[in-house]
């Protein structure tokens, strides 16, 4: 007998057949709409859901499958799983921490030195035939100082990067402060933009941190400051942002997230300091094999009457 699996996402190749041959029968709704309309017949089948945080699983979409028994989070982010409803009916939510790390680590550095090395602008100037009217001089970013807001698994690696291979200053921001950390706490959001040369957002998303980077942090970061945000779009105030980068009120930003994407505000797609990528960090072969096996490990084990792998913390 097979078990029912339903997906939130689309699968790379070969993941589909590696679940249909570890027993799983796999359904997909992939869209706001197929999730509402799922097949009577199907709903009442389903004991297991694949998602993403950004997707996540609502009270209503839980109570609409009454043989649900584990929801699984592709990565680490669970914000919009509703942890609470799953809980009052006795199922298990498990993520994915870790998978992805070292690959939106990469992409962060990358964004990085995008934004400050005009990378877009010097590729679409090439391109146009502009070799020597735009050989401008660019910033650099050796020696300059990084904060990072939420010094989990990703920011840390972030912070190795830089600081090893840029020898930068680095500072963070959490909850509290880390014990033995070798960075700089800084114990507010605001003071460690005023410090920071480039902001970067790790943190996770969620209600408590809607917005965290408002108007006040982007003012304190200044006019040679840099945001990148690798983390939740809803983390950073796009409309204070877009205003910030109009007004060259911050040097620059760099986003692989956007509150509400994947739609883009239209005011940010005329802006010359802002290198945008669709929600690419965590995404490698590396990334994509390490959360599946890890997704197949949770349900294995729960299947088969073990401790799941990666249960959501309390």
């Amino acid at each position: 007998m097979t078990i029912a699996l339903l997906s939130h996402i689309e699968l790379d190749a070969g993941y589909p057949e590696r679940f249909e041959a570890a027993g799983y029968s796999l359904h997909f709704a992939t869209t706001p709409e197929q999730r509402a309309n799922i097949d009577p017949d199907i709903a009442r089948s389903i004991r297991a859901i694949l998602t993403i945080g950004t997707i996540g699983v609502s009270a209503a979409e839980i109570a609409a499958l009454p043989a649900l028994e584990i929801i699984c989070a592709q990565g680490v982010g669970f914000e919009h799983i509703d942890v609470v409803a799953a809980k009052q009916r006795g199922i298990l939510v498990t993520h994915g921490p870790g998978t992805n790390s070292s690959s939106v680590a990469d992409h962060t550095l990358a964004l990085m030195l995008a934004i400050t090395r005009r990378i877009p602008q010097f590729d679409a100037a090439v391109r146009a035939g502009e070799w020597k009217k735009t050989r401008w001089n660019v910033d650099g970013m050796a020696g300059k100082r990084l904060g990072i807001i939420g010094l989990g698994n990703i920011g840390a690696l972030i912070a190795r990067r830089a600081a090893g291979g840029f020898d930068m200053d680095v500072g963070y921001h959490n909850r509290r402060a880390q014990e033995n950390s070798p960075y700089q706490y800084f114990p507010g959001v605001t003071e460690l933009a005023a410090w920071a040369d480039y902001l970067v957002v790790a943190t996770p998303g969620g209600a408590h941190t809607t917005r965290l980077v408002n108007a006040q942090v982007l003012q304190a970061l200044g006019e040679n400051g840099y945001l990148i945000n690798i983390s939740r779009g809803s983390v950073v105030d796009s409309d204070a942002l877009i205003a910030s980068l109009q007004r060259r009120e911050i040097a620059g930003a760099a986003l692989d997230v956007v509150d509400g994407e994947p739609k883009v505000p239209a005011e940010m797609l005329t802006l010359d300091n802002l290198v945008l990528t669709p929600h690419v960090a965590g995404r490698s072969p590396e990334s994509v094999e390490n959360m599946m096996t890890l997704v197949q490990s949770n349900l294995d084990a729960f299947f088969s009457g073990q401790p799941v792998v990666t249960p959501v913390p309390e």
